[in-house]
């Protein structure tokens, strides 16, 4: 790295600053406007550039690697179309409340406003789904506004932040400074745990709990508190319950998780909900994936809900008590609260409350044929969990096989399940497997997908193919936009309008082309060996193509308008 107080370009302080905040690997696209970068970074070897194919990859390859570590990650783009390519990416990351910072590049400042050749506002087209952006106009500006960008990012509630550098500022020269820390008066994000009089008050209502739930979301891992959830929760010895986003947050193969909650969760974990008296809320955002009918959402609850952002508290659901701070924090003084007071939890009530949890987990919620003749994607899922002892980083797009993986893949630990939740981006899990890859070389990378994802950023083969990622594909392939057609199936007396898949390409064929390894499975009997054989292959990208049941649903579902207790079932009624 550079030694503070030399003159460099605005290139060289950008890739000095990066250096100075820890990055190691940033995933990009070259274009005119970021030449200067992209030569700065040519004679260097500290900071390791990944080639995307498609700008949306290098955005979601960022977020997997973010994901999976809790470090920000770093993406470059250039202008015009390099960056309109990127806009999903950043919404992705947006929604999810993702820690990455986005560099695109911009036409020179004496241009902006002529519709230059590759110009758009990025400021003006990123600014609603940013936690914030930049423009960079003065080059002596370019480091303080790096550290800037990677302090939003990371603090308070996580989001990607854009910095949009014009060509002309890498080219002008400046003092190299990069500051050691950064003061913004506009942005004060919070960093303790909440106010103790409120944390006092839930502890109350938390022991006074007949029929309890906690419910915790992806806000947990972000703020890095599952152990400390973990211990909340078996002190108190209450069901949890968890978001798409939470899963791992609190291991799923203990007894008092009772599944996923929401749309396509658990019999037990929505009945459970739906009848509670106490909802403990821990880093969640009450969505509408998870609420079902607001007007029907818990309706003998009272509600706590802890939360480092106000802005989410009360936002969709009334709460009773709002804790606002760090959830591990919040979590520490909570549990801390409850050892050393008087008041236990009424063990009678929580013993009978556990006995209709049980009686609700008996229906079996999830059960499938599995003497089925045509492979069943669930029987692939408990399979691979099976053979990977549940210790594999599991990316998905989105769809049945999203859903699917969350329901039969049993996650013990945060930060190993990594999806895109609230934006539901197809094309999301080979590049965010990258991203996961990259930051965890020696482990197994696993990315579930369908034939209709995995064709929206299947380019980025060829990026697995330069980098050598050995990330396992398993493409559970139904020949139709699957959940798409279970809506038309159900709600629209199935007319399966435009959502059957034809002209697929031989998907082992098209692996072999990119130099990488295909199995083609259709029968139920060769799943096992099959999935054996891509894993033991360590160091090579295998594409698995798993001839699914086409008529294959998920359930239990909440339809719209229906709530937690007006789940369809497999037979077509209540589950």
């Amino acid at each position: 790295m550079a030694n503070k107080a030399e003159m460099m370009t605005g290139a060289d302080i950008f890739i000095n600053s990066l250096l100075a905040e820890g990055v190691e690997h940033i995933f990009g696209y070259p274009g005119g406007v970021v030449l200067h970068i992209y030569d700065s970074m040519f004679k260097q070897n500290k900071l390791q550039h990944i080639l995307v194919r498609h700008e949306q990859g290098a955005i979601h390859a960022a977020d997997g690697y973010a994901r999976s570590t809790g470090k920000p990650g770093v993406a470059l783009v250039t202008s015009g179309p390099g960056m309109t390519n990127a806009v999903t990416g950043i919404a992705n990351a947006h929604m999810d409340s993702i820690p990455m910072v986005i560099i695109t590049g911009q036409v020179s400042t004496s241009l902006i406003g002529n519709d230059a050749f590759q110009e758009v506002d990025s400021v003006g087209i990123s600014r609603p789904c940013t936690k914030h952006n930049f423009l960079v106009k003065d080059v002596k500006d370019l480091a303080i506004t790096i550290k800037k960008a990677f302090y939003i990012a990371t603090t308070g509630r996580p989001g990607p932040v854009v910095i949009d550098i014009p060509k002309d500022v890498t080219a002008d020269r400046a003092i190299f400074d990069y500051p050691e820390t950064v003061e913004m008066r506009s942005y004060k994000p919070i960093t303790g745990g909440g106010d103790i009089g409120r944390i006092k008050q839930a502890a109350a209502m938390i022991l006074g709990a007949k029929r309890p739930v906690i419910y915790s979301g992806g806000g947990v891992i972000s703020g890095n508190a599952s152990e400390y959830l973990t211990e909340f929760t078996q002190l108190l010895n209450y069901p949890i319950t968890q978001t798409l986003m939470g899963l791992g947050t609190y291991p799923a193969t203990d007894k008092q998780f009772i599944g996923m909650l929401g749309m396509h969760g658990t019999y037990e974990a929505n009945m459970a909900m739906h009848d509670c008296d106490v909802l403990i809320a821990i880093g969640a955002r009450f969505d509408d994936r998870i609420t079902g009918e607001l007007e029907k959402f818990c309706p003998y609850a009272k509600i706590v809900h802890m939360d480092i952002d106000p802005a989410s508290i009360s936002k969709n659901v009334k709460v009773d008590i709002p804790i606002i701070g760090s959830v591990e924090h919040t979590l520490q003084d909570l549990t801390k609260v409850i050892r050393e007071g008087c008041d236990r939890p009424d063990t009678d009530a929580i013993d009978t409350w556990w006995q209709q949890i049980e009686k609700w987990r008996a229906t079996d919620c999830l059960r499938y044929d599995h003497d089925s003749e045509v492979i069943k994607p669930q029987d692939v899922l408990e399979k691979l969990y099976k053979l990977t002892n549940g210790d594999a980083f599991v990316t998905t797009d989105v769809g049945q096989h999203q859903m699917f993986a969350a329901q039969f893949y049993k996650f013990n630990q945060p930060r190993r399940w990594i999806t895109s939740g609230g934006l539901g981006t197809m094309g999301f899990g080979l590049p965010a497997a990258m991203g996961v890859q990259m930051a965890h070389p020696g482990e197994t990378v696993v990315c579930v997908t369908g034939e209709g994802s995995i064709q929206m950023c299947i380019q980025e083969l060829s990026t697995c193919k330069q980098f050598d990622f050995p990330i396992k594909i398993i493409n559970l392939n139904n020949r139709y936009l699957g959940m798409v057609r279970q809506w038309q199936e159900l709600f629209y007396d199935r007319r399966y309008s435009h959502t059957y898949m034809e002209a697929l390409p031989d998907f082992m064929k098209l692996a072999d082309s990119y130099g990488h390894v295909g199995i083609k499975v259709e029968k139920p009997a060769d799943v096992e060996a099959a999935l054996k054989e891509g894993l033991a292959l360590k160091d090579r990208l295998v594409f698995m193509d798993f001839i699914i049941d086409q008529g294959e649903m998920v359930y239990p579902m909440v339809v719209a308008g229906k709530g937690h207790n007006e789940m369809l079932s497999r037979e077509g009624g209540l589950a």
